[in-house]
């Protein structure tokens, strides 16, 4: 499995600038490969693969020197950026593929590293024909797990994000098992009567995000204020990011710590969010981002982590298996059985009854 750890960096100037320097580069040969597939489809009622734009490459290169001072893996990367894009229009994901503008590019990746090439200073990481980056290295990793380098530029500040292949613990010696249900109003209820209550710094910033959202509305576009502004805003939404991963990041270490085998419902998180309400209120409390970390984590622990099919699981009686129907606004389950508890206690009951029957088959 791989996940994907984020570092601070502190370029020196001269390399801030080869970075914003290739930055361009990429947007410009991304919006380049493009105008180059958008005229093929007009010229011959067919469009340019990856594969035909990749083998174009080197003479692009050839023949725009600039572009010399890039590592061509960096800008095959751009075409499978733009082949993806065009992936999601086909789908009906995403519309069009668009021109990229500078506020619309601001990442490079090396999709191929090694711990030899790109690791070898410690406490630095190497992208060539820029040198080496300092990194703040918050929190250990092994270079010998990292597959992809991607630098990026967010709200003032330099990051690389590293994607790291997780090695698989050995599962054994399962006793203690747990069923999670993941809710709107809580972050999560356990089986055993845990809930994680949804804090309230989220509703705080909520607000906050909306003022400066309104005060961005109102300034002039294109002026040194609408600028100011926009850093404002997007520091706040990285600080409120942070903070909401540092919390599920705590929460999946407290699980996987006591349980030796976790069960959550199998959500179509992707279906549900088209409820913008509701899609809201999901990316508030990061169902996607928990159900990863309890993933990885269990996965390097050696403990079993199992999605689980969700029909009926808030509805059932965990006690006798009526089908006991309550909107979101109830919250208290209660049974003609007698049995009266927490609506996200009792679907957590079922999830952990579940998934000890798929156990047992």
């Amino acid at each position: 499995m791989k996940i994907s750890q984020h570092f601070r960096i502190e370029p020196t100037k001269e390399q801030e600038s080869k970075l914003f320097h290739t930055l361009y580069l990429c947007r410009k040969f991304y919006n380049y490969s493009l105008e180059q597939r958008i005229k093929s489809y007009q010229e011959t009622g067919k469009g340019l693969s990856y594969k035909k734009q990749q083998n174009m490459l080197p003479q692009y290169k050839e023949e725009n020197l600039e572009y010399k001072a890039v590592q061509s893996q960096i800008l095959q990367d751009v075409l499978r950026r733009l082949y993806g894009a065009y992936k999601k229009f086909f789908a009906k994901e995403a519309g069009y593929p668009h021109f990229k503008d500078k506020y619309h590019y601001y990442s490079i990746t090396l999709p191929q590293c090694t711990a030899k090439r790109n690791f070898k200073k410690e406490g630095y990481v190497y992208i060539p024909y820029i040198g080496d980056l300092k990194m703040i290295v918050h929190r250990d990793f092994d270079p010998n797990t990292v597959k992809t380098i991607n630098i990026k530029y967010h709200a003032g500040k330099w990051y690389a994000n590293l994607s790291i292949e997780i090695p698989e613990g050995k599962t054994e010696n399962i006793t203690k098992y747990v069923g999670l249900d993941k809710g709107v109003k809580v972050i999560g209820a356990t089986s055993d009567g845990k809930i994680f209550e949804n804090p309230k710094w989220i509703q705080n910033a909520e607000r906050r995000l909306k003022r400066l959202q309104r005060q961005l509305s109102k300034k002039k576009k294109g002026s040194k204020n609408r600028e100011k502004q926009k850093k404002r805003l997007q520091k706040l939404h990285e600080k409120v990011a942070n903070q909401r991963k540092d919390y599920l990041h705590k929460i999946s270490y407290r699980l996987t710590e006591k349980y030796d085998a976790i069960f959550v419902e199998d959500l179509q998180v992707k279906n549900m969010t088209k409820n913008h309400k509701l899609a809201k209120s999901i990316a508030n409390v990061g169902w996607g981002m928990l159900d990863t970390f309890l993933e990885y984590k269990s996965l390097k622990k050696g403990k079993l982590f199992k999605k689980i099919n969700p029909a009926y699981t808030t509805q059932k009686c965990s006690r006798c298996g009526k089908i006991v129907e309550k909107d979101l606004s109830v919250r208290i389950h209660k049974c003609e059985c007698g049995l009266e508890i927490d609506r996200d206690i009792n679907a957590a009951i079922n999830i952990l009854h579940e998934g000890l029957r798929q156990l047992a088959v």
